[in-house]
């Protein structure tokens, strides 16, 4: 069964495509019809791209593993924040830093010195410090903070990326490229689909229509991370049981043990 259909995509927005004189020819196979000098996107395309990817993203949260999502432009920024936010996912939503993967040890070095304001805040060494300082670390702190606050957790490069705009994104895909890290995205008529792994042929300008494909990504997302926390608890309790079955097999083992030494002290007893 879908996980959405033609109807909800359709109210959505998502089939309007960019200016036919603008489209990419390597859409071509995603593309419906022209309206009005307007693409039209094949939404039956789409659903069909939308359960790949929201398949393999269910896999990938039910492993453990962190998807990463893109998304700077103003109509995608505060839904993908607090979409990614909810099923506990990083998100990048104001600016792309150059060399976010390629140069991740860097990163995290910058990730780290806002824990280190954080702790210096703390323990009180902030305070001891001059006006004019404690101004310039709260800016820093501050800019930190609004560039890379939510990839403060991620210890290690994400396993995937989920990005809306291939263009205004581009460094980004170049990035995930250069390291064979998979990319999800939802790609416009005018986009070049190539350097996506996983196209959803989608408008990537409507809040509606982002939204949309957002929700089913992520109730995919959730879905794979209740199931993990299933096979945990499942896990843990079968250990549990285990070691409770193990607790008399041992105090057998021990009063067995202890019988027989009894019996050994009795023989050497009546032997002396």
């Amino acid at each position: 069964m879908s996980r959405t259909n033609f109807q909800e995509l359709l109210d959505a927005g998502v089939h309007f495509g960019h200016l036919a004189r603008k489209w990419n020819p390597r859409m071509a196979p995603y593309i419906f019809d022209q309206k009005s000098g307007k693409h039209i996107i094949d939404l039956h395309k789409t659903i069909v791209k939308i359960d790949e990817a929201a398949e393999e993203m269910k896999q990938l949260a039910k492993s453990g593993r962190k998807i990463l999502f893109v998304a700077t432009k103003k109509q995608a920024k505060e839904l993908v924040k607090e979409k990614a936010t909810a099923v506990n996912m990083p998100s990048i939503t104001e600016r792309w830093a150059g060399g976010m993967l390629t140069n991740f040890p860097t990163i995290r070095k910058a990730v780290k010195k806002m824990s280190t304001i954080d702790k210096m805040k703390e323990d009180g060494t902030f305070d001891k410090l001059a006006k004019r300082e404690r101004l310039q670390v709260d800016r820093q702190r501050a800019k930190l903070e609004k560039n890379l606050g939510s990839i403060r957790d991620m210890s290690r490069l994400p396993s995937a990326l989920f990005v809306i705009d291939v263009q205004k994104e581009a460094n980004a895909v170049k990035e995930a490229n250069r390291l064979n890290i998979p990319v999800f995205a939802m790609v416009d008529t005018c986009c070049d689909p190539t350097p996506i792994d996983y196209v959803i042929p989608a408008n990537d300008d409507a809040t509606k229509s982002i939204e949309c494909i957002l929700n089913v990504l992520c109730a995919a997302i959730q879905e794979g991370l209740d199931e993990r926390k299933l096979e945990k608890d499942k896990e843990a309790a079968e250990e549990t049981v285990a070691e409770e079955g193990a607790k008399p097999a041992a105090r057998k083992l021990r009063a067995r043990k202890g019988g027989k030494d009894a019996e050994d002290k009795t023989e050497e007893a009546a032997a002396e």
